[in-house]
């Protein structure tokens, strides 16, 4: 009985081990978005959690082309240089130092004041109403024109 008791035990163990670190690895992996970045001076692309260099130009699902020289265009003909740790996630969403920055409105400190930079479009009526793509104001309904 002993034998069997002690064999039962480590069969458990070996289990929960082996269940765990899977767990952590899919959690990981989950965590980390395909994109395209800026890092050590070079355009590096990450995919299904593998980074590696960029060799092609790749276009993000919402038209933004990035390049391999770090030199981003949307749709709409407007151009961004990429920087040191700056990424684009594949729906076109840029990240700055590594915080994602969706609008001006959701960012914080220096972060926020880059993503001004790269908001191209605003409200004629109401300054505040800022986006980086075109659209309607969500306060009167006008379009939004190029922020200059």
């Amino acid at each position: 009985m002993t034998t069997g008791m002690l064999a039962l035990m480590l069969m458990l163990m070996v289990s929960f081990s082996t269940s765990t670190s899977f767990a952590q690895t899919k959690t990981k992996d989950a965590m980390m978005k395909d994109c395209c970045m800026m890092k050590d001076g070079k355009m590096m692309v990450m995919k299904d959690g593998k980074t590696m260099s960029m060799d092609k130009d790749t276009t993000m699902t919402n038209g933004t082309k990035c390049m391999t020289t770090g030199e981003c265009m949307t749709k709409d003909g407007k151009k961004m240089q990429m920087k040191e740790g700056d990424s684009m996630d594949m729906d076109g969403n840029m990240m700055h130092g590594g915080m994602m920055m969706k609008d001006a409105k959701t960012g914080t400190g220096k972060n926020s004041k880059k993503m001004e930079a790269t908001a191209m479009y605003v409200c004629p009526m109401h300054s505040e109403i800022t986006s980086n793509k075109p659209g309607k104001c969500s306060k009167c309904g006008m379009d939004m024109v190029v922020k200059k």
